[in-house]
C-alpha cells in the first residue's frame, strides 16, 4: 500500500478550495504524489507519518508559468546599463542566442538544473519552460529537448526575434516549416514576441496557426514594450495565456474579460527594465483571470524568485496580498490549463509549501526573507 503522511498543526492553510479557500487549525493528508484529505486537525485520520507544521503556514507550491531557462552567458553589463538610463528594446535576446548556440548540451542541461533547484528551493513546483534563445533548427529543437528534462510544460519559442541579417518573411517560413516540425516532438505549447521590433500580429497569428496544426496550444507575449494589437489576437484566437499585458487600452481588457484568456503579469521585468508595471487591479475589477510568474531569462528579469513577484505585484500593482498569492498559484495552474496543481484540495497533486510564518500575508508583508521553510513536490519533501 502507498505510505500516507499527515501535515498536522498548520496554523492558516490556503487551499483555494472554492467553498473554503482558507482554514485555521487544520491538517492534510498525502497519498504518493496526490492530497488524499484535508480538513481540520482535531478531524485528522491516522498516516504512516505525521509532520507537525508548528502553527506555520501552509501553501499550495507556485505555478511558474513563464520562464525561460534554457540559455548560456550573462548580461549584467546590459542591466547595469539600463539602472544608468539605457532603455530597453529587447536587442539583447541576440547576445544570448549567440551564448547559447555556442555552448554543449550538456553546459545547458547543468545550466536547467542549477536554476529549477534555485527555483524549487524559493517554492517554485511547477515550471513552464520556453526556447527561444537557439533560433535555428537545430538549437530551438535541442532547448526544448534539455526543458523537456525538466517539466512537461515547455514552449517553442523560436518566434522570440528574427536572427540578424535574416528576412523577416523568410524566418517566419522557417519557424513554421522545417523548426515547428523539429521542435514540435518536444513542446506542449506555441508562443511568439508579438512586439514591435519582434514580430507583428500578422506573424504571430501565423506561427500560431501553424504550431495549433501541429498540436501545440498557443500562448502569446504581447503589449510588453508599446500598445498593440498582440493582447487582441490572443484573445480572438482564445489563447490560454498572454503574457506580460503591460499597455492595455480599454478595448484589450474587454476582449481579455470577454475570451477567459489569462493575463500573465511578469513584475520582475518592470522591476529589471523601469517599464511601468502592469495595473492588475484594473484587469481584476474588469473580471480577467490574472497569474503572476518569474519570467526569469538572462536580459529583461534574471530572478527566479516568485515571491518577489509576489511583493512587486501588491507595492506596485495594486494587488492584495491575498489575490498575489493566488495569482501565483492557481492562476499560474489557470494559464497552463492545469486543474491539478496551484490548489490544495483532496485529488490535487501534493506540490505544498511550509511558511516560516503564521500566514500568506507575510509573502509580501516581509519582502525579500527567505519564508519557504519545507517544500513537497509530488508528495515527496525535497
Amino acid at each position: 500500500m502507498t505510505a500516507t503522511t499527515l501535515l498536522t498543526n498548520i496554523g492558516e492553510l490556503t487551499t483555494h478550495d472554492v467553498e473554503r479557500p482558507l482554514r485555521h487549525d487544520a491538517a492534510l493528508v498525502l497519498e504518493g504524489s496526490r492530497i488524499a484529505w484535508v480538513g481540520d486537525a482535531a478531524d485528522a485520520p491516522a498516516a504512516d507519518t505525521v509532520v507537525d507544521a508548528g502553527g506555520r503556514a501552509v501553501i499550495p507550491g507556485f505555478v511558474d508559468s513563464h520562464s525561460h531557462l534554457v540559455f548560456a552567458g550573462d548580461r549584467s553589463e546590459e542591466f547595469a546599463a539600463r539602472m544608468a538610463g539605457e532603455s530597453y528594446a529587447a536587442g539583447g535576446i541576440r547576445t544570448t542566442v549567440a551564448a547559447t548556440r555556442a555552448a554543449t548540451d550538456e553546459q545547458l542541461t547543468a545550466h536547467v538544473a542549477r536554476l529549477v533547484a534555485e527555483m524549487v528551493r524559493q517554492g517554485t513546483t511547477t515550471v513552464e519552460i520556453k526556447s527561444g534563445y537557439g533560433l535555428s533548427v537545430h538549437d530551438e529543437a535541442r532547448s526544448l529537448a534539455v526543458a523537456r528534462q525538466f517539466t512537461d510544460e515547455t514552449t517553442f519559442l523560436g518566434a522570440h526575434v528574427v536572427p540578424a541579417g535574416t528576412d523577416p518573411e523568410a524566418y517566419v517560413e522557417l519557424v513554421t516549416g522545417p523548426m515547428l516540425e523539429a521542435c514540435a516532438p518536444h513542446a506542449s505549447w506555441v508562443d511568439a514576441f508579438c512586439e514591435e521590433g519582434a514580430f507583428d500580429v500578422d506573424q504571430a497569428r501565423t506561427v500560431l496557426a501553424a504550431g495549433a496544426a501541429a498540436g501545440l496550444r498557443g500562448r502569446l507575449h504581447a503589449n510588453q514594450l508599446s500598445y498593440g494589437g498582440g493582447v487582441r489576437l490572443a484573445a480572438e484566437l482564445g489563447l490560454t495565456a498572454v503574457d506580460h499585458c503591460t499597455f492595455l487600452t480599454d478595448d484589450d481588457v474587454a476582449a481579455l474579460a470577454d475570451s477567459g484568456t489569462v493575463a500573465t503579469l511578469l513584475p520582475g521585468v518592470e522591476f529589471s527594465t523601469r517599464q511601468p508595471y502592469p495595473d492588475a487591479r484594473r484587469l481584476l475589477a474588469a473580471g480577467v483571470t490574472v497569474a503572476l510568474a518569474s519570467d526569469c531569462n538572462p536580459g529583461s528579469c534574471f530572478t527566479s524568485s516568485v515571491p518577489l513577484c509576489i511583493a512587486l505585484a501588491v507595492r506596485e500593482m495594486g494587488m492584495t496580498p491575498t489575490e498575489a498569492v493566488w495569482a501565483a498559484t492557481a492562476g499560474g495552474a489557470r494559464a497552463l490549463d492545469r486543474e491539478d496543481v496551484g490548489v490544495l484540495t483532496a485529488g490535487a497533486r501534493a506540490d505544498l509549501l511550509l511558511l516560516d510564518a503564521p500566514s500568506h500575508l507575510h509573502l509580501a508583508y516581509r519582502p525579500g526573507v527567505p519564508l519557504v521553510a519545507g517544500v513537497w513536490q509530488g508528495g515527496r519533501p525535497v
